[in-house]
């Protein structure tokens, strides 16, 4: 069997940490930030956990 190329856009948009959990960045980052509200703003800059039923997919492409 050849081996499994990593997917290079999931790369860039995911993270493994070292207990394993995979991480990502919110979305909605790039428009309009002045407009909203600060809460909001600071909760871009922060990275969360991929859902459960994402996981196992997102981690087959970022290469277990």
């Amino acid at each position: 069997m050849p081996k499994i190329k990593t997917h290079k856009g999931a790369a860039a948009r995911f993270r493994r940490t070292g207990g394993g959990t995979i991480m990502r960045m919110y979305g909605r980052r790039n428009n309009f930030r002045r407009k909203k509200r600060k809460p909001v703003r600071v909760k871009f800059g922060r990275t969360v956990p991929v859902a459960a039923s994402q996981a196992r997919t997102v981690g087959a492409m970022i290469g277990r």
